[in-house]
């Protein structure tokens, strides 16, 4: 029998819907056995978020500082066939807990020489958190052999809106019965089960042979070109804040907080008036270095890692 294990964190419940689409047709095989790892922060994070407790994991999600976690349920001895690594991404990186689990002596245990698909719950932005996952695994020697993502199908500023008011109230509806449902579609979760039917065809053969191609072929990876460049800029940016904030102290810091709402207010001016300009400057950046771009497409939605 074939095993996989299944590492996610989901606040929402939407990526936890997202990964049993996918794997719904290996989990009707009989010679497949699915087991799951929900890793648990410690303190819990709250969802819905208030504006200030979403703000103030932004330092350590940029930083890199990872979270405690609950102990992890899974047997030491264990092994598996394959790993489908499922997260969602916070501030252009994987959230806290992912990062944590995967800096955890289990990752360290499991990971060596075994197959890894990683699975993306996300707005639009992913490659940044994607390369430091890619990283990762590289140190752990994993065997990275695919990854999907599906996102948000809202422009940049309409999911500026949705998603904060999905996590800020924790109702996945239409804001002012007028905007689009936040998050990702639902019919694209329903669709998602595509995949899987690659992922056990690959499995019944060799999973270390699944051809990333092919996974793109049917909208694994959707790489937006205006992103690569923007994503690049926003995190410069990201990086002075976080060590800004950091350096009045640790998450939940007294101290810190008047610094986590300065950010916040950063963050909805960004939002109104440099985010339109930055698109439009990478837009025009598009033009000018298109061969360059497109390399870089061709590699975001590839497996390979390329230490910057």
């Amino acid at each position: 029998m074939q095993k996989i294990l299944v590492v996610h964190y989901s606040q929402s419940g939407q990526l936890t819907s997202i990964v049993d689409s996918i794997l719904g047709p290996l989990a009707s095989a009989k010679a497949i056995r699915i087991d799951t790892l929900a890793v648990r922060p410690k303190p819990s994070y709250p969802f819905p978020w208030t504006t200030q407790t979403f703000c103030d994991v932004f330092p350590e999600s940029v930083e890199g500082v990872p979270c405690a976690l609950e102990p992890l349920e899974i047997d030491p001895e264990a092994r598996f066939d394959l790993i489908v690594l499922a997260y969602t991404v916070w501030y252009l990186a994987p959230s806290l807990p992912v990062q944590a689990f995967l800096r955890s002596p289990e990752a360290a245990r499991l990971f060596p020489g075994t197959p890894v698909v990683t699975v993306i719950g996300c707005r639009n932005m992913w490659l940044l958190a994607q390369e430091q996952v890619k990283q990762r695994l590289y140190e752990l020697d994993a065997r990275h052999v695919g990854n999907i993502v599906l996102g948000d199908r809202a422009g940049n500023l309409t999911g500026v809106a949705t998603i904060a008011y999905w996590m800020l109230t924790g109702r996945k509806e239409r804001l002012l019965g007028v905007f689009p449902k936040p998050g990702v579609d639902d019919e694209d979760i329903r669709r998602a089960s595509r995949f899987g039917i690659l992922l056990r065809k690959a499995l019944a053969e060799d999973i270390t042979a699944l051809d990333q191609e092919a996974l793109n072929a049917v909208g694994a990876c959707p790489v937006e070109p205006a992103y690569i460049l923007f994503e690049h800029r926003i995190r410069r940016v990201f990086r002075i804040w976080a060590r800004f904030i950091r350096k009045k102290g640790g998450p939940g810091a007294p101290e810190r907080q008047p610094r986590v709402l300065a950010f916040f207010f950063y963050l909805l001016a960004a939002v109104a008036v440099l985010a339109p300009l930055a698109s439009l400057a990478a837009k025009v950046s598009l033009r000018i270095g298109k061969a360059r771009i497109e390399k870089a497409v061709a590699y975001y939605r590839s497996n390979r890692y390329q230490p910057e």
